[in-house]
């Protein structure tokens, strides 16, 4: 090193006379643009730095006093404050508002006169002391200033001092100030980045002129997104990333299907139908793309694209759809890319292999930022069970929600700052510099793959027009759209730039617009008069409408017996704890002669032979490995070294992954995660399982826009299990109802089954029937009420025949009451726990019951009316059928199948009703009350005839 100096400062000394001036004259010039010099004036800066008489150390040359004074020493830190003030806050003044805040954009913060300092005070600062890599060129602590603030203050900036860890923040830092955050193009690069953007504007123009008054929530004020999405495709087929699992909300939606997707241009046209112009059909030859039988608006649909790379590898590219939920289709993108991520094909937990897809998400910016599933979803990332390597994370910024404005929508700075708080690190970016927002995509990419950490892009721009196209923004925004209005378009925006540098002329832009505008008008005008007459919706598929007998779930006893034993296998040196180790030990007799097995054993038993059959299982939920109500105990913890061990793991032969996870105190995130799996892995059976029933009302938006409808809307099939713990023991209205009355109001076109089932068999066979279905177009999901109170009452527990042997019952005898249907007048039916309770109270009466005949319905949707009909068509004496029920008559099942059951009455029957009566609480919260009441109806439901009409309650 001393000699390298040695070695400049004799180059120097060979200056002298008219050329120092002449040589401190072009190294100004260099230091402000190194390209403006000659190029061998350029290359001798470059090798030898800064004439030895302009340098700051040396301080004879310059008569500065070698001797340091407290005052001096003040600077040194105020300058060092300012220099690191830059690289926190530099972002408050970034130039990265085209409209609206840019000229508001100035802080103290990165102010030197905030901290006692002038040019010269600056001036007089080695710049090594304030940056210890400053590159060539800074030679004070005046130019780290101006160095810094073009890096960290531009149409890009930064935020990531909140990140804790050094080797990321390290890498930022570095990267960030080399100067090789912002990408050099060359001017072929430069415009084929403007014939993007030319093509965006252009079709959004397009559909703007062509379909007047339609809505499309246009992309226009964010048209960079579109290359930077081509950058991440091209970055992820370069390193065979096999799946780019993405989700967005609807702005800028039908670009990015038309352009990153791929999706016709004829398709996206016809799918304005309505249009006053004409309905049009694709043209022939036209990419068909299939949805479900009802379809959805045009801005809610994905699609998927496979991009090849040179040696024929390919990525596939698949865009989530979307209700409008907005940031609802987050955790299923998760649940997509981690599902693709898991390897499924061997015995324990899947192994996971986070280069095989990553997740990418665009967010608006006052649904970022407002909408809790977004938190929800963000802490998803990190933990085991549920990371998938790293999220991209893009907010479209378009600076308002809907026709809110920032001051009202949010109580940070910014859109993004949720992130912080689960150490993100944030670019805000110009949408006006489309090679600052390329730029952004390459260091987030960069960083995903480095860190499987997730990274977030905060691309601001604005919206052209209102929330859609029909809306009038200024009469809520007047100020903000007078500036849009007179703001160029990115694609002029960036066409004056290269124009400026002679990149372009200004006729090869037109040339450019032109081309995309006539490429355009040909494709419509080569589409055909739709004259079929007025569309119908399609029905649903066959598969659909046929029955579920034709699945086998019995399992032969030797296998069960073989795999129950199974269960009990543990790791050499394992220390369980015995009170638990002892009443699992108990279930190794559950298959013998005599014995039953409970709730908790069935259902280990239907998982480890769906994994003999080898069907992959993941099972999700608060306290899912434990079970709520301390009845699973599938994983188990060494007392001594708290090391975990899941019993289904312990299973020999078995060549599929059981994948059991506690969930984070979540539901729509959760929920919305699990879905995602199943649909991306049809061969998975994937449950997930609420802590409480009644806690999976917090993922509604889940159930009602994807679990229960995606499949009508977007083709999109599921297979997954919910399992709601349900039923009436006193808990008070939380813990009670699993609001069973709403999955069955959604019930329509066997969208999915909703079961009760009161015996470990019945479950043991219906989970079986699930697994069964999978992948196949008979499949959807199946929300099952659990028990909480009967896991462990023998009432529920089944003898081995009950595996071995037959299949689920969707309408089931009531058990231990002798059937005398010459006799019966009642025909008494209900479902779940209250049934149990009444098979309780006959066996306790004295009453012969000779007059009843009694049904537990254990499948409500599809109802079973065929195999009801056919039992009432064999009771001759029969006089009424009674429904009941222990939720209020508003609730539970009444409501459902008071239609069903009134279409079966014969002449001289009624149909009664017994039950609570109609309440808007699901419950009482006092045990004692609770206790009356559910004794008074089970009475009510014995008791022998004694006329009445169906408006009777207990």
């Amino acid at each position: 090193m001393a000699q390298n100096e040695e070695s400049h400062e004799r180059f120097w000394e060979k200056f002298y006379g008219p050329n120092i001036g002449y040589v401190e004259e072009q190294y100004d010039l260099f230091k402000e643009d190194p390209e403006s010099v000659d190029p061998s004036l350029k290359e001798v800066f470059e090798q030898h730095g800064a004439p030895k008489w302009m340098h700051p150390d040396n301080v004879e040359a310059q008569g500065v006093s070698t001797s340091t004074s407290i005052n001096d020493v003040k600077k040194l830190t105020s300058a060092m404050k300012l220099v690191e003030a830059i690289r926190r806050y530099g972002h408050l003044e970034a130039d990265i508002y085209p409209v609206g805040l840019k000229k508001e954009r100035e802080t103290d913060l990165v102010n030197p006169e905030a901290y006692g300092l002038d040019e010269n005070d600056l001036k007089n600062i080695p710049a090594n002391w304030l940056w210890e890599d400053a590159p060539s060129g800074v030679e004070n602590g005046y130019d780290v200033v101006a160095k810094l603030k073009k890096y960290y203050s531009g149409t890009i900036t930064y935020e990531f001092d909140h990140v804790n860890n050094d080797e990321e923040r390290k890498w930022l830092m570095e990267l960030i100030e080399a100067g090789n955050a912002r990408m050099s193009l060359s001017d072929e690069e430069k415009t084929q980045l403007l014939e993007r953007l030319a093509h965006v504007e252009g079709f959004e123009g397009f559909l703007q002129k062509t379909f007047v008054g339609q809505k499309r929530f246009s992309i226009e004020g964010l048209e960079a997104m579109v290359p930077m999405l081509d950058r991440i495709v091209k970055y992820a087929t370069a390193d065979k990333i096999e799946h780019i699992m993405m989700g967005m909300a609807h702005r800028g939606r039908l670009s990015v299907l038309a352009h990153v997707l791929g999706k016709p241009y004829d398709k996206i046209f016809s799918e304005f139908h309505h249009s006053p112009d004409k309905e049009l059909i694709p043209s022939e030859g036209s990419t068909g793309i299939n949805y479900g039988w009802t379809g959805d608006v045009k801005y809610h649909f994905g699609a998927t694209k496979d991009v090849k790379d040179d040696d024929e590898t390919t990525t596939r590219i698949t865009l989530a759809h979307n209700p409008s939920h907005l940031e609802f289709v987050n955790p299923v993108v998760e649940g997509f890319a981690r599902a693709a991520q898991d390897d499924r094909s061997a015995s324990g937990y899947p192994k996971q292999d986070m280069n095989k897809a990553f997740p990418l998400v665009i967010h608006g910016d006052a649904a970022f930022i407002g909408e809790g599933v977004v938190a929800e979803s963000l802490n998803l990332s990190g933990l085991s069970g549920y990371k998938t390597g790293g999220t991209l994370h893009i907010i479209a910024n378009n600076l308002v929600g809907y026709t809110t404005n920032q001051e009202d929508g949010r109580s940070t700075r910014y859109a993004s700052d949720l992130a912080k708080g689960y150490e993100i690190p944030i670019i805000h970016v110009n949408a006006d510099d489309p090679i600052a927002c390329v730029s952004a995509i390459q260091i987030a990419y960069d960083y995903r793959q480095k860190f499987h950490k997730d990274f977030l892009i905060d691309l601001v721009g604005y919206r052209r027009y209102g929330h859609n196209e029909m809306d009038e923004p200024r009469t809520t925004q007047p100020l903000l759209y007078q500036d849009i209005d007179k703001h160029p378009t990115a694609a002029n925006v960036f066409a004056n730039a290269l124009q400026e540098k002679g990149t372009i002329d200004e006729e090869g832009f037109k040339k450019i617009t032109d081309r995309v505008q006539d490429g355009l008008r040909k494709i419509y005008d080569s589409m055909k008069e739709n004259d079929t007459g007025e569309a119908v919706a399609q029905g649903m598929p066959q598969e659909l409408k046929n029955g579920l007998d034709q699945f086998e779930t019995a399992v032969p006893l030797d296998t069960l017996k073989a795999l129950n034993k199974g269960l009990l296998n543990r790791p050499e040196g394992f220390n369980g704890f015995r009170k638990l180790e002892k009443i699992l030990k108990r279930r190794e007799k559950v298959l013998e002669e005599g014995n039953k097995a409970d709730w908790g054993a069935g259902e280990a038993l239907a998982y480890a032979s769906i994994l003999n059959d080898g069907i992959p299982i993941r099972l999700a939920g608060q306290d899912s490995e434990r079970g709520t109500f301390a009845h699973r105990h599938v994983v188990l913890h060494d007392i001594k070294t708290n090391e975990k061990y899941c019993s289904m793991h312990g299973l020999e032969g078995v060549n599929a992954s059981f994948d059991i996870r506690n969930s984070p105190l979540s539901e729509a995130g959760v929920l919305g995660f699990e879905y995602g799996y199943s649909v991306h892995s049809p061969n998975t059976l994937v449950l997930w399982e609420a802590q409480f029933g009644d806690f999976a009302n917090a993922g509604q938006v889940i159930f009602d826009q994807f679990i229960s409808a995606s499949r009508a809307k977007w083709g999109e099939k599921s297979n997954m299990i919910m399992l709601l713990p349900h039923g009436y023991e006193g808990q008070g209205p939380e813990h009670s109802s699993a609001r069973l009355e709403r999955f069955l109001q959604l019930g329509a076109e066997n969208n999915w089954i909703v079961a009760n089932v009161t015996s470990s068999a019945q479950f043991f066979h219906l989970i079986r029937r699930q697994a069964a279905m999978r992948a196949r177009e008979e499949a959807r999901p199946l929300i099952l009420m659990t028990p909480k109170s009967l896991l462990r009452n023998q009432r529920v527990a089944s003898e081995a025949k009950e595996f071995s042997e037959g299949k689920f019952q969707p309408l089931r005898q009531q058990p231990n009451l002798k059937v005398s249907k010459k006799n019966a007048k009642r025909l008494l039916i209900g479902s779940g726990k209250v049934m149990v309770d009444i098979e309780e109270a006959i066996e306790n009466s004295e009453e012969k019951f000779d007059w009843l005949h009694a049904l537990r319905l254990e499948q409500i949707y599809p109802f079973p009316k065929k195999e009801l009909e056919k039992v009432i068509k064999e009771l001759p004496s029969l006089e009424e059928i009674v429904w009941v029920q222990e939720e209020p008559e508003n609730m539970g099942c009444w409501d459902f199948v008071d239609d069903y059951l009134r279409d079966l009455l014969q002449d001289g029957q009624s149909l009664r009703y017994i039950g609570r009566p109609r309440r808007s609480s699901p419950a009482v919260g006092i045990p004692n009350v609770h206790k009356t009441e559910q004794n008074q109806l089970v009475q009510k439901a014995i008791q022998p005839l004694e006329g009445g009409d169906s408006s009777e309650r207990y």
